[in-house]
C-alpha cells in the first residue's frame, strides 16, 4: 500500500477531490484543524483520526458532500477508500 503524505496547505486542501478512483491511503501532518469534508469526491472513505502518539481515537465513513470534525484536535488524518483498512479505534500505528 502506498502513502501519499499531505504536508502542505495545498495537498490538504486538495486531498481527495475530484479523483474517481483512489487506492493508497492519504496521511495529513501538520494539521492547524481537524474538520474534514467530501466536497466534490465520487466515492465514500473511512477516515481515522490519529493523536500525537499515533493512536486512532476516532474513526468516520463518509459519502460525498458529507462534513465531520471529531472532539478533539488531531495530531495526523488518514484517508482511504471504504474499507481498505481494517483499523479500529485504539490501534497504535507505526508511521516511519
Amino acid at each position: 500500500m502506498k502513502i501519499i503524505l499531505a504536508d502542505t496547505f495545498f495537498k490538504r486542501f486538495k486531498g481527495l477531490m475530484g479523483k474517481k478512483d483512489f487506492e493508497d491511503t492519504l496521511l495529513f501532518t501538520n494539521l492547524t484543524d481537524s474538520s474534514i469534508h467530501t466536497m466534490f469526491m465520487r466515492f465514500e472513505i473511512d477516515i481515522y483520526f490519529l493523536d500525537k502518539n499515533k493512536i486512532i481515537y476516532d474513526k468516520v465513513s463518509l459519502k460525498p458532500w458529507k462534513f465531520y470534525k471529531p472532539k478533539k484536535r488531531a495530531a495526523y488524518i488518514l484517508e482511504t477508500k471504504k474499507n481498505k483498512l481494517k483499523l479500529e479505534i485504539g490501534d497504535s500505528l507505526d508511521l516511519i
